[in-house]
């Protein structure tokens, strides 16, 4: 359920990255102004990422996530009404505040539900609706726009679907195992036993205050990492429909197939990445040993496949590389088990929102970063050069700064 929703959650989100060949028409725009439009969602997303952890923490993850679900529903559907740049923002910052809670809560029934051997694979399929929603979003909305030639429809059908969406979520999702009707005695006695084995290797104290995690390195190396992954993820999906466009000449079906492909690549690799990591460590391998090797992978090939996009000409081969970028830079999707190896389990919650507050400055300043790179050279080369730059951050922070084998006593 949560890999649908989170499909979902990128659909709406990146709608706008397909549309914005038409409304920057539409609007009369400038690609700056373009790039404080797709920045806008990241605003208000970045600052109710913690407030988000702690309302999961507080009320359990099933209330967030449906409450979440609805209210990006409603902004997302809201856009089609909008009459200017302006307007448009405004949804948008309705948009990011309403799906902010969906990453923290997912992270948190992540630690609820799975044992330590396949928070791998629960991690990679919460996030891995990241780069699925993404390249079903291409198709999708771009579909929708084509049918209705229209955006706005096209907006208003993606968030009337968003809505009912959290009805379903609704009935299924519980928060704790022993609370959901399809699970037996047996299989909740053994999530608890993984769980008793957590607890035991839990600092025996705690201070018990939130700022005191900025105290700690490997706080800071996941916050950081987080950034460096997703300055490079939400420049893909924030400028790549308009490279595609601008640079290579691709129109809006040859641009939503492209991304797809991309995207769905993403996907795939996210879900490999996963099962490597669990598969791996159940053989005995130590985590922190897997995941440092598994992100050292990731990130140097996505790091050299980015920066070939920038000297290679070829439209086929340019998304081919993409596609490769997005497949191994997915694999650290395993940054969402980090909330639950670093904290205590009552603060797995905010610990998880901590981590995508990082993510999505990046998601603030990337856009706008782009968008002006572009106007000033008139040209992405400097854009792409920037994502290289992310992907080496991304290898640092996940390699040399985390301390995967010790809990953090907050």
């Amino acid at each position: 359920m949560m890999l649908f929703l989170i499909s979902i959650n990128y659909i709406d989100r990146a709608s706008l990255s397909v549309a914005m060949p038409l409304i920057s028409k539409e609007f009369e725009i400038s690609p700056t102004v373009q790039g404080i439009l797709l920045s806008s969602f990241f605003w208000t997303y970045a600052f109710m990422q913690i407030p988000g952890g702690m309302l999961a923490d507080r009320f359990g993850p099933r209330k967030v996530i449906v409450a979440s679900t609805i209210g990006w529903g409603f902004f997302q559907g809201i856009a089609a009404l909008c009459t200017g740049w302006f307007s448009l923002l405004l949804t948008r910052l309705g948009l990011g505040a309403a799906e902010a809670p969906i990453y923290p809560a997912g992270g948190k029934l992540n630690s609820i539900w799975m044992t330590q051997t396949e928070r791998g694979r629960g991690a990679t399929l919460l996030d891995g609706g990241a780069p699925l929603g993404a390249a079903l979003g291409a198709i999708l909305i771009s579909g929708l726009i084509a049918a209705f030639d229209s955006w706005r429809l096209a907006f208003a059908v993606a968030g009337i679907g968003t809505m009912i969406c959290g009805w379903f979520a609704w009935r299924i999702i519980r928060d704790h195992p022993r609370d959901h009707p399809a699970v037996n005695s047996a299989e909740a006695e053994y999530i608890e036993a993984a769980h008793a084995q957590d607890l035991a290797n839990e600092p025996a104290t705690t201070s018990g205050r939130v700022l005191d995690f900025l105290r700690y390195r490997s706080v800071w190396g996941m916050f950081f990492g987080w950034m460096c992954f997703n300055a490079l993820f939400y420049g893909l999906l924030t400028w790549m429909p308009n490279y595609l466009a601008a640079v290579h000449g691709f129109n809006i079906k040859e641009m939503g197939g492209a991304v797809f492909l991309m995207f769905f690549a993403g996907f795939v690799g996210e879900i490999a990445g996963g099962w490597i990591a669990d598969k791996w460590i159940a053989s005995g391998t130590a985590q922190g040993t897997v995941l440092r090797i598994v992100f050292a992978i990731a990130s140097i090939i996505a790091t050299i496949a980015i920066y070939s996009v920038s000297v290679i000409k070829d439209p086929i081969a340019v998304v081919i590389l993409l596609s490769v970028t997005l497949f191994f830079l997915r694999w650290c999707g395993l940054f969402w088990c980090i909330p639950s190896i670093l904290g205590t389990r009552n603060r797995v919650g905010i610990l998880g929102g901590i981590m995508n507050l990082g993510g999505n400055v990046a998601g603030i300043g990337v856009p706008i970063c782009v968008g002006m790179i572009v106007q000033a050279t008139g040209s992405y080369f400097y854009a792409l050069m920037l994502f290289t730059a992310a992907g080496i951050g991304l290898f640092i922070c996940s390699t040399l700064l985390i301390k995967y084998e010790e809990k953090v006593p907050v």
